[in-house]
């Protein structure tokens, strides 16, 4: 069935390929619109077919062999001046576009978001959403979450140690969260809290983070929001481009080098990247945790064609990430004085493959979007050579929508989504049954524009069929096997309103579904990496979700920013807890007897609301405030205390300073202060508080110019006093890491500065 699948994508394809549609061409000159002269460098992107170039030394720019129909947003955007977006009708063979940019020292909403339904202007896409550039995501971060949970109001990270980050929005994480890589959901055992998201950090290009509920594009699991990972668009016919980039972090040795290039040759595409970290244990003010060090390996690439029929890439990738952990217990020494970047026992081996081909096809005055994807997962978790627990999951996947052209300022959209996974136990010990689990799901969605104003609506059905298989060890059942299913209509409403070039307003009320997953119906063991033992529920019903939040974007040439409030009602919130005493002994392979705490997989009722956003005063044209701000307010209402693995409140600022130094372009320096609140608001059951703390951080780059060629240097420096502190969502801090010792808990890192440099190359 899958290989008739790609059977027919490929004659699809063959077809557009040899019948070719006329194809259209948008070429003209960016200058400044004051002095009119040109302005060589701007970035200038079709997001939609995933093409860009850059105006020469004269300002002019081309694109070629673009459809000869269809709506496109043309996005034009160089450092120091204000943004432009203009919406284009490629209903001619060539089109004459110029663009006059304004100098700017404020940030514009003018950004392209492609992550929803409709792509559009973030100004009028109802979602709240945030978009991080590849410069702001430079710096001292150990991981792609890491960075994103630096620079994005409402999300944080739930951290074991340094190299593994789980992205929390708005409070929720785990399957609440999607994150989107090469057009396809990132499979990888999102259940688990012990290891990250197997995507390079150096990969993307930019990253759109959608807050709050998007189950009507990306189904089941998306109650929370998603992270959008984009890599580089392809370049304009007959180029290549590239980039090389190499850091060093003083805190924990850690190396991390990749290099990208990317062609052209007459919309035969392709891009190829190789990316390599290795960090040793990392040092928190107390000493270094030891074994705690890892290592990622990274390969992908893209072959496909941009044709005046739209485009088609196939994606493939390959991540292998080792990393070390310490199963301590209270009483046992924590810190260690060895700088060796060797991996000792227990450890986690994990490997993400992914093809993934993503085509978008012009059919008469329409779209076709469709993604296929193909990923295996394989996580073992080591104790010795062979792995204790192995997981081997494999998915398949199929995404397909259909936009309608715009007709009297309306909008539709209807599209299909299918997935199977199948996944297999093949260590010696087991935590969850191997299951195969099917998702279907089927969507509507218009969106009306009518002057300053847009309002969007949407519903979705989704069906669920899990089935977990029965296993017994030495005639003893270990998992009692189950098969249910789950189904369910969501709905949601969006509205935005332009008050002015400075004054924006959206708003957003629906509905969510989220299945509950394989591990939360039939847990049974001993999880290493969490060390705990795991007990699953196979009466858990489905999670529902009623949330509505609003936002207040302006910007003014002194103050801009953005505040946001939300609230969030889950019926049949999943979540394991344990209670004080509730422990289980096992025999290890050791032969020796370890005592766990057991965690139970449990529901109630919860309520989340809170607020996020920002405030930037720029000052002067070299002089800026940037302030960011974000607090979640999570209760159990069944049992009428707090939720438990809630983010403390975050108030960010920074002082930049940009001053223009002869022979230095881009020149900033920077300091800030990350101020995190005390989290009080705790699940006293298995939880202890977590003190406020503050750090200072700093930082300093500017970009070179030998000839026509750039680099990028740059340093960036973390709690620079040291401070010892425990982050609220660390499974290493106090009363989370032991249930026997509540003050037996490992510091977040210490202070790191990271050295970098950044290399783009134009071979052509």
């Amino acid at each position: 069935m899958k290989l008739k699948i790609i059977g027919c994508i490929f004659m699809l394809v063959s077809y557009f390929s040899i019948f070719p549609a006329l194809a259209a061409t948008i070429s003209g000159k960016v200058t400044d619109a004051k002095t009119n002269l040109p302005i060589a460098g701007a970035t200038i992107s079709l997001q939609q077919l995933r093409s860009s170039t850059a105006s020469d030394q004269q300002g002019h720019y081309s694109f070629k062999s673009l459809p000869s129909s269809g709506r496109y947003l043309v996005e034009v955007r160089f450092l120091g001046y204000q943004s432009v977006v203009k919406t284009v009708d490629l209903t001619s063979e060539n089109l004459s576009l110029d663009f006059a940019l304004t100098e700017s020292i404020i940030e514009t909403n003018e950004v392209v978001v492609t992550g929803t339904l409709v792509t559009s202007q973030s100004r009028r896409n109802s979602t709240s959403v945030a978009v991080i550039s590849k410069d702001e995501l430079q710096g001292n971060a150990t991981n792609l979450i890491d960075a994103l949970a630096r620079q994005v109001p409402g999300l944080s990270q739930i951290t074991t140690g340094q190299g593994i980050s789980k992205p929390v929005i708005r409070g929720l994480g785990f399957n609440r969260v999607v994150t989107v890589s090469d057009g396809v959901k990132q499979m990888g055992q999102q259940w688990g809290d012990e290891h990250g998201i197997e995507i390079d950090q150096n990969q993307p290009d930019r990253v759109e983070v959608l807050r709050g509920a998007a189950s009507l594009m990306y189904g089941s699991d998306a109650i929370g929001g998603v992270i959008n990972v984009l890599e580089p668009n392809v370049p304009t016919a007959g180029q290549i481009k590239g980039e090389v980039l190499s850091s060093y972090s003083t805190n924990n040795g850690l190396t991390n080098s990749s290099v990208m290039l990317t062609g052209n040759e007459n919309g035969f595409v392709w891009r190829g990247r190789g990316s390599y970290q290795n960090a040793y244990s990392y040092n928190t003010p107390a000493g270094r945790y030891g074994n705690s060090g890892f290592n990622t390996s990274n390969f992908s690439g893209m072959l496909g064609l941009n044709k005046q029929w739209g485009y088609s890439h196939l994606n493939f990738s390959y991540l292998k990430n080792n990393i070390g952990f310490y199963d301590a217990e209270p009483g046992d020494p924590l810190y260690i004085n060895s700088k060796s970047r060797t991996l000792d026992f227990p450890k986690q081996d994990i490997r993400h493959y992914k093809l993934a081909l993503n085509n978008n096809f012009v059919i008469g005055s329409g779209s076709l979007k469709l993604d296929l994807g193909y990923q295996k997962n394989q996580r073992r978790e080591l104790e010795e050579a062979t792995p204790s627990l192995f997981f081997d999951l494999n998915t398949y996947s199929l995404d397909a929508k259909y936009s309608l052209s715009e007709k009297n300022g309306w909008q539709h959209v209807f599209g299909i989504s299918a997935s199977q996974e199948h996944s297999l136990n093949k260590g010696v010990e087991f935590l969850i049954p191997a299951y195969d689990q099917l998702e279907l799901g089927a969507f509507g969605y218009a969106k009306k524009t009518w002057g300053e104003n847009t309002f969007n609506v949407g519903l979705r059905y989704d069906y669920v069929n899990n089935k977990g298989k029965q296993l017994f060890i030495e005639d003893e059942e270990q998992f009692a096997g189950f098969k249910n299913s789950f189904s369910n209509v969501s709905g949601a409403l969006g509205y935005t309103h332009i008050f002015s070039e400075d004054l924006n307003f959206k708003a957003n009320a629906g509905s969510a579904f989220r299945a509950p997953n394989p591990a939360e119906l039939g847990s049974n063991g001993v999880h290493e990496g969490t060390y705990r033992y795991e007990v699953g529920n196979e009466n858990l019903k489905p999670e529902r979700s009623y949330q509505a939040d609003a936002t207040l974007e302006f910007g003014h040439s002194i103050v801009t920013g953005s505040i946001g409030i939300y609230e969030n009602y889950i019926h049949n919130f999943i979540y394991a807890s344990t209670t004080k005493g509730d422990t289980k002994t096992v025999v290890g392979e050791d032969g020796d007897s370890h005592t766990y705490d057991v965690y139970r997989y449990g529901q109630v009722n919860a309520n989340l609301y809170g607020v996020e956003g920002s405030l930037n005063f720029h000052l002067l044209n070299w002089i800026h405030l940037d302030n960011t701000f974000s607090y979640t307010h999570a209760q159990n209402n069944t049992f009428n205390r707090p939720l438990a693995l809630i983010p403390a409140g975050v108030v960010h600022n920074t002082l930049r300073l940009e001053p223009k130094i002869s022979g230095l372009n881009a020149f900033y320096v920077s300091v800030g202060l990350d101020n995190y609140f005390k989290q009080n608001r705790i699940d006293e059951t298995f939880e202890t508080p977590a003190n406020s703390y503050t750090l200072l951080n700093a930082g300093i780059g500017t970009t070179l110019h030998f000839g026509s060629q750039q680099l990028k240097v740059f340093a960036a420096a973390s709690n620079l006093t040291n401070k010892r502190y425990y982050d609220a969502l660390s499974r290493l801090r106090p009363g989370r890491l032991s249930q026997e010792d509540t003050s037996f808990g490992v510091y977040n890192m210490g202070r790191n500065i990271t050295f970098g440099v950044y290399l783009p190359l134009s071979i052509k």
